[in-house]
């Protein structure tokens, strides 16, 4: 079994990675010449002043720069969103890109941030909205004649493919919605080892719902340097969002030397994934990316 790998675009303005529109397209580049299989770009939309650009806009300017390397939302907050618009818009990536897109679709992680009550939807509803967008995306996209939002049914065009769905999260629900809408569960922060242990669950509710085992892609961080304040700082911040125990939250990044980091990969493809989504923490991104390469070329 292969594993691609995928690479989490720096657009959240991170002081020691590309801060301009320009910089994070150089970045898509880097990742394309080093032949990764992606690249991913975060939908954070809190409404706070959490800096970060809008996820849509980036994939084009990306699709746009790019001639090889997959386009991938990770993960788009379907429920925030009028359905029929996004449809358009992932409609439209889907031409410019040449079917390079890899659609993440989440929940929203941020029930109460500041954008859900400025738009006028309740965060209460985001499973209900999510799995109504993601019955009707397949028609929308495609340009059948679909119904959304409670509205009429139009017709898109030009139709364009269906790009793979990949249903975030790693919750019992998200391996539902995986089983009826998704061709892959995207969970994240987990072990290899928690992985496997998941991979029965996934498809016992896909054969409950009548469908093939869906895919895996596993979301995680990479710490590829020798600035160890990275590592510090992400177990930390596991502590204090989860309740994790410290030896917890240290086993989820993945860090050492090359071969230690072809190990780590190849643990993940031998638990089910296929596919591994990397975000890099700390300093030198470019050189982290490099690292990384180096690492999956031994891959056994």
């Amino acid at each position: 079994m292969s594993l691609d790998i995928g690479i989490t675009l720096p657009t959240l303005a991170d002081a020691d990675g590309p801060e301009t529109a320009g910089g994070i397209v150089d970045a898509a580049r880097h990742v394309e010449r080093l032949g990764f299989e992606s690249v991913w770009v975060p939908d954070l939309i809190i409404g706070d002043g959490t800096p970060g650009l809008d996820s849509v806009v980036t994939l084009a300017a990306v699709a746009a720069a790019t001639e090889r390397v997959r386009i991938g939302f990770g993960v788009l907050t379907l429920a925030m969103r009028p359905t029929v618009q996004i449809a358009a818009q992932i409609q439209a990536l889907q031409h410019l890109s040449g079917d390079r897109v890899l659609l993440g679709i989440g929940v929203g992680g941020f029930p109460y941030a500041p954008f859900w009550r400025a738009s006028g939807i309740s965060s209460t509803r985001r499973g209900p909205r999510t799995d109504a967008a993601l019955a009707a995306l397949p028609g929308l996209i495609t340009g059948r004649p679909t119904a959304a939002d409670e509205g009429p049914a139009v017709t898109l065009t030009p139709a364009a493919t269906m790009p793979p769905v990949l249903i975030g999260g790693n919750s019992e629900a998200a391996i539902r919605r995986t089983a009826r809408f998704g061709d892959s569960w995207f969970p994240s922060l987990v072990t290899a080892n928690e992985l496997a242990a998941e991979i029965p669950r996934l498809t016992a509710a896909a054969a409950e719902s009548g469908r093939a085992t869906p895919g895996v892609t596993v979301g995680g961080h990479a710490m590829l340097s020798d600035d160890d304040s990275a590592r510090i700082a992400f177990v930390r911040s596991m502590i204090d969002a989860f309740g994790m125990s410290g030896e917890d939250a240290a086993r989820l990044p993945i860090t050492g030397d090359v071969r230690q980091v072809a190990d780590r990969l190849a643990a993940y493809r031998d638990a089910g994934a296929e596919r591994l989504v990397l975000g890099f923490d700390g300093p030198e991104w470019a050189k982290q990316a490099e690292a990384l390469a180096e690492a999956r070329s031994r891959l056994r």
